[in-house]
Formats: structure tokens, C-alpha cells, sequence
């Protein structure tokens, strides 16, 4: 016995929410999202203060041209996308081929024949010569009474749709590990140039603790100590360098570039971290028509509604109609017949009575594929709200450890100020000096890797939020066939 399974009416999932983006319903999961309060957040980590709303943060919000700059670029170039354009493209021919079984379809054709013997006059006029010429319109159409084509059509209109919001799920994905790649790049040329500034200093303090220890002025334990600080800075450069390079092909290879290419002009910016924005992540339900992977969940999910009905209906009879118009120009033995015209029409009546339980089995099997695509979509909403916390948590927590190790720089700076003055007056020497220089590098360091890590974070809340990366028109909606003639 088969289940019908509807997802606006199963258990405790879906509701009917509101018509988003171009005339789509946009499916509501009943998991526990929050809704818009006029007293706290949607969500349980409040925005930071003097956050804006994410639809004006995009990437321009981190005053930065040349990552504006990757971003247009990005969703230009990148072979992702540019895939993803081609599936829509397969995917709309497939939603118009579905859509053509909802009407008739009409042929022309024609025969011509000879039909000769050598046989006796008195034999041909039992088996005449005959020359015949034909011509006819030939109509099918298979009359939708239970709604099969239809479905299917909608399926496919469905499948297009999700095609279409596949692609702004590329460009949001390459658009968001651009800015990421980008900010690494960035993050590790300071951190190159501040390690190596410290290993200078470093290089200093070592050549002057040998010198003390040929004049017996410091200890064997004191020369290993500052070699084993320099080789330690010195082993940090290549891993430094090499993530440069890295992320300087992985760029390229997004932006649909050769990693051999020719230097490339965003090469050429200088080292510095973009200012990172305040972000208000809005109201938690906005994500349904926020993220694309959501409405490709949610169109996939529908797509397979539409097959459900599609496989219960080939379970009622089905009805097609055939109808032949022609004419017939004749000649037998000779003699030249005025043109016959002739028609035929059939209605043909199907129903299954036997099958051994295999459109039954059918219906149960894209019960089934529907169940899972609720799940599915389901558990997208969950994994949603998960990155929009998550994201939300860490970047507050990068923003208190930015303020305290700026803090912390300042103070040193300070110290600095300091010890500048008192080696001037010559209260302190020059090994005490370099320590001093040594702790100020060794905190614009500590503060170069937070600040790399809250820019990073701030560009995951983007892509969990599903904003700032849409600055190009995405393809026109796929018209479902429900809405067609």
C-alpha cells in the first residue's frame, strides 16, 4: 500500500512562509529558527556595536580595491561558475522538452510509390501498375487527464531553477575563498616583514651575546639560548614564504588563471590588511532566501514533489489521440484518378491492471527520494544556523583578542619611547635596548596574525550569512511549467 508524502503537511516540518525571490514560495523547516524581535538579535551572539546590515557590507565594506576588484573578476572568470552557467543551460533545454509533452505534436510526411509488372493486361487487372502519391499531417498528443506530463514538466522546471541558483552558489563560494585567499596573502607578507625585522634584531642580540661571552661577560647558556631564538625566527620564513605562494596560485586558479602566468597586477598591492567591517547579520529566516544552497535544497526538494505526482499518476489510465489528414493522388494501369483525400482518427484508452507491483513499487521509491530531500533541506537550515552562530561567536572573540593585543602594542610602544630615551641618557645599554625593540616586533606580530584572523572571520560570517558576494545579475528564473500555456 502506498503513502502519499507532502511536504506542507508532514509532521511537524514545513509551513507556508511568504513569496521570496521572483514569485517562488520558499519552504519554512520547523526547526527553531529565531524570529525578528524588536527588543534583542535574531540570533544568540549579538552583532558587534556599530555593526550595518549586511546588504551594504559588501566586499566594498572592507575598503579595499583591490579585493573589489578580485570579486568582479572572480565571478567573471571563475571555471566554476562558468560550469555552473553550462548546467543551467542542459537544464533549461531538459525543462523544454518536458514541457513540450503538454501539447500535440504534428508531422508532415509523404510517400510516393511505382508498383510495375510485365504481366498480362488481363493479370493487371487483378494486380494493377499503380503509382500513388500521399501527403499528410500526422497529430499525437497524449491527453494529460491524470497530470503526469505535467508534473514531470514542473520537475524539470524545478531542476532548472536549482541550476540557476547552482550558479550563484559557485560564485558565492569562489567570491568568499578569493576573499580568504586574499586575506592569507596578505596576513602572511606582514607577518614575513615582521618576522623578519625580528630576526634582525635577533641576529643583533645573538652577535652581542658571543661578543660578552669571548670577554667572559655572558655564560655558555646564555650564546645557546639567543642561537636557538635566532634559528627558531629563521625557520618561520619558509613556511611564511611558502604561504604566500600558495595562496598567490590559488587565487590565480580561481580567477581562472594559469599559476605560471605572468605576474599578475593585483601582485603588485602593497602589504597591508583591509579594515574589516561591522556586520549585522539581520533575522535568522532571512537566510532561506539569503543563501543560495538553501533555494537549491529547497528547489530540489520541490523538484521532487513533482515526480511524486508524476509516478502516482501513471497508476490511472492514460489517453492519447492520433489523428492522420492526407490526401492520395492515384493512377492504376494508367489512368489517372482524381486525388483521394482520406483521414483517420483513433483514441487510444491505457490502464494498468497488472504489472506485478512495479508502479507501485515507484510511487513508494520517490516517497522515499522526497522524504530524504526534506531531510536534506532540513538539515541545510540546521547547518546554516550552525556557521551563522559559530561565525558570529568567533569573530567577537577575534575582535576582544585584536583590542587586547592592541592594547598591549601600545603599551609596548610606549616601553619603547621609553627605553629610546633612557639608552639616549645612557641609562641602559644596548642589550636591554634590543630586548625592548625585540617585544615591540614580537606584538606587532601577535597583533598582524589576530587581525589576519578576525578578517578571516569576518568573511566566513559573510559566506554563512549568504551576503556580500552577489554584485552581478544572476540568469532570469526558469517560468515553471505550471505556468505555461
Amino acid at each position: 500500500m502506498s503513502s502519499t508524502f507532502h511536504p506542507y503537511s508532514t509532521r511537524w516540518f514545513f509551513i507556508v512562509a511568504a513569496t521570496l525571490m521572483g514569485g517562488c514560495s520558499t519552504l519554512q523547516p520547523a526547526v527553531d529558527v529565531p524570529q525578528k524581535s524588536t527588543h534583542a538579535t535574531a540570533y544568540r551572539q549579538a552583532p558587534p556595536t556599530g555593526a550595518q546590515d549586511l546588504d551594504a557590507a559588501t566586499w566594498r565594506g572592507f575598503a579595499d580595491p583591490v579585493l573589489t576588484e578580485l570579486m568582479n573578476e572572480v565571478q567573471r572568470e571563475n571555471l566554476d561558475v562558468r560550469i555552473a552557467q553550462q548546467r543551467v543551460l542542459q537544464a533549461q533545454a531538459g525543462s523544454t522538452a518536458m514541457a513540450s509533452r503538454l501539447w500535440p505534436t504534428l508531422s508532415v510526411n509523404s510517400t510516393a510509390s511505382d508498383q510495375r509488372s510485365g504481366l498480362p493486361t488481363e493479370v493487371k487487372r487483378g494486380m494493377p501498375d499503380a503509382r500513388a502519391i500521399r501527403g499528410a499531417l500526422d497529430l499525437g498528443w497524449e491527453i494529460d487527464v491524470a497530470g503526469a506530463a505535467r508534473a514531470a514538466a514542473d520537475a524539470a522546471a524545478l531542476d532548472a531553477l536549482a541550476a540557476g541558483s547552482g550558479v550563484e552558489v559557485a560564485r558565492w563560494l569562489a567570491s568568499t575563498e578569493v576573499a580568504r585567499h586574499y586575506l592569507l596573502w596578505q596576513g602572511a607578507r606582514l607577518r614575513l616583514q615582521h618576522t623578519q625585522a625580528l630576526l634582525n634584531v635577533q641576529e643583533e642580540i645573538e652577535a652581542l651575546v658571543r661578543r660578552r661571552q669571548t670577554h667572559g661577560l655572558a655564560s655558555n647558556l646564555e650564546a645557546a639560548r639567543a642561537a636557538a631564538e635566532l634559528q627558531a625566527l629563521a625557520a618561520q620564513l619558509p613556511a611564511l614564504r611558502t604561504l604566500v605562494s600558495t595562496t598567490e596560485h590559488q587565487i590565480d586558479v580561481l580567477l581562472g588563471r594559469s599559476p605560471s602566468a605572468l605576474e599578475a597586477p593585483w601582485r603588485q598591492a602593497p602589504a597591508a590588511l583591509p579594515s574589516v567591517p561591522g556586520l549585522m547579520p539581520g533575522q535568522a529566516p532571512e537566510l532561506l532566501s539569503r543563501r543560495p544552497d538553501l533555494r537549491v535544497a529547497e528547489q530540489q526538494l520541490r523538484a521532487e514533489t513533482a515526480r511524486l505526482r508524476e509516478s502516482q499518476a501513471d497508476l490511472w489510465p492514460r489517453f492519447f489521440l492520433s489523428a492522420v489528414l492526407g490526401q492520395q493522388d492515384l493512377r492504376l494501369n494508367g489512368l489517372d484518378l482524381a486525388p483521394v483525400p482520406y483521414r483517420s482518427v483513433a483514441l487510444l484508452f491505457t490502464a494498468p491492471v497488472f504489472n506485478a507491483g512495479r508502479l507501485r513499487a515507484a510511487v513508494e521509491r520517490q516517497s522515499a527520494r522526497e522524504r530524504t530531500a526534506t531531510l536534506q533541506y532540513e538539515k541545510a537550515v540546521l547547518n546554516a544556523l550552525q556557521d551563522v552562530e559559530s561565525s558570529l561567536v568567533v569573530l567577537e572573540q577575534e575582535r576582544q583578542r585584536c583590542d587586547s593585543l592592541a592594547a598591549a602594542l601600545e603599551a609596548r610602544r610606549l616601553a619603547d619611547r621609553h627605553a629610546h630615551s633612557l639608552a639616549r641618557e645612557g641609562q641602559i645599554d644596548r642589550m636591554q635596548r634590543l630586548e625592548v625593540s625585540k617585544g615591540l616586533l614580537s606584538a606587532e606580530l601577535a597583533l598582524t596574525e589576530a587581525q589576519t584572523q578576525r578578517a578571516l572571520a569576518a568573511v566566513q560570517l559573510i559566506k554563512a550569512l549568504g551576503g556580500g558576494w552577489n554584485q552581478t545579475p544572476t540568469p532570469p528564473p526558469v517560468q515553471s511549467a505550471s505556468t505555461q500555456p
